[in-house]
Protein backbone atom coordinates (compact mmCIF):
# COMPACT_ATOMS: atom_id res chain seq x y z
CA UNK A 1 0.00 0.00 0.00
CA UNK A 2 1.48 3.41 -0.96
CA UNK A 3 2.32 5.96 1.71
CA UNK A 4 -0.42 8.41 2.59
CA UNK A 5 0.83 11.99 2.15
CA UNK A 6 -0.70 14.12 4.91
CA UNK A 7 0.81 17.49 3.92
CA UNK A 8 2.97 18.92 1.17
CA UNK A 9 4.12 22.38 0.18
CA UNK A 10 7.34 23.84 -1.21
CA UNK A 11 9.10 23.60 2.14
CA UNK A 12 7.69 20.69 4.14
CA UNK A 13 6.04 17.31 3.61
CA UNK A 14 4.48 14.87 6.03
CA UNK A 15 3.46 11.25 5.56
CA UNK A 16 1.53 8.72 7.62
CA UNK A 17 4.24 6.24 8.61
CA UNK A 18 2.98 2.65 8.79
CA UNK A 19 3.90 0.55 11.81
CA UNK A 20 6.69 -1.95 11.17
CA UNK A 21 8.67 0.27 8.82
CA UNK A 22 12.04 1.94 9.44
CA UNK A 23 12.52 5.61 8.55
CA UNK A 24 16.16 5.52 7.40
CA UNK A 25 18.51 2.65 6.50
CA UNK A 26 20.07 0.73 9.38
CA UNK A 27 23.54 -0.72 9.45
CA UNK A 28 23.73 -3.55 6.94
CA UNK A 29 19.98 -3.41 6.30
CA UNK A 30 18.63 -3.62 2.78
CA UNK A 31 14.94 -3.35 3.63
CA UNK A 32 12.97 -0.50 2.01
CA UNK A 33 12.67 2.63 4.14
CA UNK A 34 9.93 5.21 4.56
CA UNK A 35 12.39 7.88 3.41
CA UNK A 36 13.04 6.07 0.12
CA UNK A 37 9.35 5.54 -0.56
CA UNK A 38 8.53 9.15 0.32
CA UNK A 39 11.29 10.45 -1.97
CA UNK A 40 9.91 8.38 -4.85
CA UNK A 41 6.67 10.34 -4.44
CA UNK A 42 7.93 13.75 -3.32
CA UNK A 43 11.53 14.14 -4.53
CA UNK A 44 14.58 14.81 -2.36
CA UNK A 45 13.77 15.08 1.35
CA UNK A 46 15.59 15.90 4.59
CA UNK A 47 14.74 13.90 7.70
CA UNK A 48 13.52 16.21 10.50
CA UNK A 49 12.72 13.58 13.16
CA UNK A 50 12.18 9.83 13.43
CA UNK A 51 9.64 7.36 14.75
CA UNK A 52 10.38 3.89 16.10
CA UNK A 53 9.80 0.93 13.80
CA UNK A 54 6.66 -0.09 15.67
CA UNK A 55 5.21 3.42 15.88
CA UNK A 56 2.77 4.74 13.29
CA UNK A 57 1.65 8.25 12.43
CA UNK A 58 2.83 11.71 11.43
CA UNK A 59 6.38 11.84 10.09
CA UNK A 60 7.71 15.23 8.99
CA UNK A 61 10.29 15.87 6.27
CA UNK A 62 11.83 19.07 4.91
CA UNK A 63 12.04 19.78 1.18
CA UNK A 64 14.74 22.46 1.36
CA UNK A 65 17.93 22.84 3.36
CA UNK A 66 16.67 26.02 5.03
CA UNK A 67 13.35 24.43 6.03
CA UNK A 68 15.32 21.50 7.43
CA UNK A 69 17.50 23.80 9.52
CA UNK A 70 14.56 25.71 10.94
CA UNK A 71 12.36 22.66 11.57
CA UNK A 72 15.18 20.82 13.34
CA UNK A 73 15.80 23.94 15.40
CA UNK A 74 12.11 23.96 16.44
CA UNK A 75 12.36 20.34 17.58
CA UNK A 76 15.60 21.01 19.48
CA UNK A 77 14.05 24.00 21.26
CA UNK A 78 10.90 22.00 22.14
CA UNK A 79 8.69 24.32 20.09
CA UNK A 80 6.81 21.43 18.48
CA UNK A 81 3.69 19.95 20.08
CA UNK A 82 3.65 16.18 19.61
CA UNK A 83 0.46 14.30 20.49
CA UNK A 84 0.57 10.52 20.71
CA UNK A 85 -2.21 8.00 21.24
CA UNK A 86 -1.25 4.85 23.11
CA UNK A 87 -3.05 1.73 24.28
CA UNK A 88 -1.72 0.72 27.70
CA UNK A 89 -2.29 -2.08 30.18
CA UNK A 90 -4.44 -1.48 33.24
CA UNK A 91 -6.89 1.22 34.26
CA UNK A 92 -5.05 4.54 34.30
CA UNK A 93 -6.89 7.02 36.51
CA UNK A 94 -6.35 10.74 36.17
CA UNK A 95 -3.80 12.89 34.39
CA UNK A 96 -0.12 12.33 35.08
CA UNK A 97 2.97 14.49 34.84
CA UNK A 98 5.87 12.08 34.40
CA UNK A 99 9.20 13.81 34.98
CA UNK A 100 11.87 11.11 35.10
CA UNK A 101 15.39 11.28 33.55
CA UNK A 102 16.11 8.96 30.64
CA UNK A 103 19.51 7.60 29.64
CA UNK A 104 21.04 4.76 27.62
CA UNK A 105 20.47 1.23 28.86
CA UNK A 106 21.63 -2.13 27.57
CA UNK A 107 21.14 -3.75 24.18
CA UNK A 108 19.69 -0.67 22.53
CA UNK A 109 17.17 0.01 25.25
CA UNK A 110 16.83 3.11 27.38
CA UNK A 111 16.36 3.34 31.13
CA UNK A 112 14.60 5.73 33.48
CA UNK A 113 16.36 7.00 36.57
CA UNK A 114 19.33 8.94 37.93
CA UNK A 115 22.09 9.78 35.50
CA UNK A 116 19.80 10.29 32.53
CA UNK A 117 18.78 13.48 30.74
CA UNK A 118 15.79 15.48 32.03
CA UNK A 119 12.57 14.19 30.43
CA UNK A 120 8.95 15.20 30.80
CA UNK A 121 5.74 13.66 29.47
CA UNK A 122 2.13 14.66 30.15
CA UNK A 123 -0.32 11.73 30.06
CA UNK A 124 -4.12 11.85 30.03
CA UNK A 125 -6.55 8.90 29.91
CA UNK A 126 -9.21 9.12 27.19
CA UNK A 127 -11.14 5.88 27.75
CA UNK A 128 -10.83 2.80 29.95
CA UNK A 129 -11.87 -0.71 28.90
CA UNK A 130 -12.65 -3.61 31.23
CA UNK A 131 -11.20 -7.02 30.39
CA UNK A 132 -13.37 -8.85 27.87
CA UNK A 133 -13.21 -11.12 24.81
CA UNK A 134 -9.79 -12.37 25.91
CA UNK A 135 -8.34 -8.88 26.21
CA UNK A 136 -6.95 -7.48 29.49
CA UNK A 137 -7.93 -4.21 31.17
CA UNK A 138 -6.82 -1.44 28.80
CA UNK A 139 -6.71 2.36 28.71
CA UNK A 140 -6.47 4.58 25.66
CA UNK A 141 -4.29 7.54 26.59
CA UNK A 142 -2.90 10.61 24.92
CA UNK A 143 0.68 11.55 25.68
CA UNK A 144 2.47 14.83 25.09
CA UNK A 145 6.27 14.49 25.37
CA UNK A 146 7.77 17.87 26.27
CA UNK A 147 11.26 16.55 25.56
CA UNK A 148 12.45 14.26 22.78
CA UNK A 149 14.32 11.31 24.28
CA UNK A 150 14.53 7.94 22.55
CA UNK A 151 11.61 5.67 23.60
CA UNK A 152 10.41 8.43 25.93
CA UNK A 153 6.65 7.80 25.82
CA UNK A 154 7.06 4.03 26.06
CA UNK A 155 9.47 4.27 28.97
CA UNK A 156 7.51 6.87 30.92
CA UNK A 157 4.28 4.88 30.56
CA UNK A 158 6.05 1.76 31.83
CA UNK A 159 7.54 3.79 34.70
CA UNK A 160 4.07 4.68 36.03
CA UNK A 161 2.96 1.04 35.83
CA UNK A 162 1.02 1.25 32.55
CA UNK A 163 3.27 -0.04 29.75
CA UNK A 164 2.03 -0.27 26.19
CA UNK A 165 -0.28 -3.25 25.72
CA UNK A 166 2.47 -4.88 23.66
CA UNK A 167 6.07 -3.83 24.25
CA UNK A 168 8.93 -6.35 24.11
CA UNK A 169 11.39 -3.85 25.60
CA UNK A 170 9.49 -2.29 28.50
CA UNK A 171 6.44 -4.49 29.06
CA UNK A 172 4.80 -7.64 27.73
CA UNK A 173 6.10 -9.02 24.43
CA UNK A 174 3.08 -11.26 23.81
CA UNK A 175 0.55 -10.07 21.23
CA UNK A 176 -3.05 -9.44 22.27
CA UNK A 177 -5.27 -12.38 21.41
CA UNK A 178 -9.05 -12.59 21.35
CA UNK A 179 -11.00 -15.55 22.71
CA UNK A 180 -10.35 -18.35 20.25
CA UNK A 181 -6.74 -17.30 19.72
CA UNK A 182 -7.09 -14.75 16.93
CA UNK A 183 -4.31 -12.16 17.07
CA UNK A 184 -5.64 -8.62 17.13
CA UNK A 185 -2.53 -6.58 18.03
CA UNK A 186 1.10 -7.64 17.60
CA UNK A 187 3.10 -4.40 17.76
CA UNK A 188 3.71 -1.52 20.13
CA UNK A 189 0.37 0.39 20.00
CA UNK A 190 1.83 3.89 19.85
CA UNK A 191 0.56 6.33 17.23
CA UNK A 192 1.90 9.82 16.44
CA UNK A 193 -1.55 11.35 16.04
CA UNK A 194 -0.62 14.98 15.41
CA UNK A 195 2.24 17.45 15.13
CA UNK A 196 2.00 21.23 15.56
CA UNK A 197 4.67 23.84 14.83
CA UNK A 198 5.14 27.23 13.24
CA UNK A 199 5.78 26.82 9.53
CA UNK A 200 9.47 27.61 8.88
CA UNK A 201 8.67 29.71 5.79
CA UNK A 202 5.42 31.49 6.69
CA UNK A 203 5.58 31.58 10.47
CA UNK A 204 1.94 30.46 10.59
CA UNK A 205 0.77 27.55 12.77
CA UNK A 206 0.81 24.20 10.99
CA UNK A 207 -1.02 21.16 12.34
CA UNK A 208 -0.75 17.75 10.70
CA UNK A 209 -2.90 14.79 11.80
CA UNK A 210 -2.86 11.07 11.03
CA UNK A 211 -5.87 8.76 11.51
CA UNK A 212 -5.68 5.88 13.97
CA UNK A 213 -4.35 2.75 12.21
CA UNK A 214 -6.60 -0.25 11.63
CA UNK A 215 -4.97 -2.59 14.16
CA UNK A 216 -5.52 -0.12 17.01
CA UNK A 217 -9.05 0.66 15.80
CA UNK A 218 -9.93 -3.04 15.72
CA UNK A 219 -8.50 -3.61 19.20
CA UNK A 220 -10.59 -0.74 20.60
CA UNK A 221 -13.70 -2.10 18.87
CA UNK A 222 -13.13 -5.56 20.35
CA UNK A 223 -12.45 -4.05 23.79
CA UNK A 224 -16.03 -2.77 23.77
CA UNK A 225 -17.50 0.52 24.97
CA UNK A 226 -14.99 2.48 26.99
CA UNK A 227 -15.55 4.31 30.26
CA UNK A 228 -14.65 7.98 29.96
Amino acid sequence: MPLSVLHRDEHLAAVDKPAGRIVVPGRGSAEPTVLEEAEAELGDLWVVHRLDRGTSGVLLFARTAEAHRLACQAFERHLVTKRYLALVLGALEGERRVEVPIGPGRRGRMRAGPGGRPSLTFVRPLARFRARAGLPDLTLVEAFPASGRTHQVRLHLAHIGHPLAVDPDYGEARPLLLDGGREVLARTPLHAASLELLHPATGRPLRVEAPLPLDMEETLAEAGPGRF
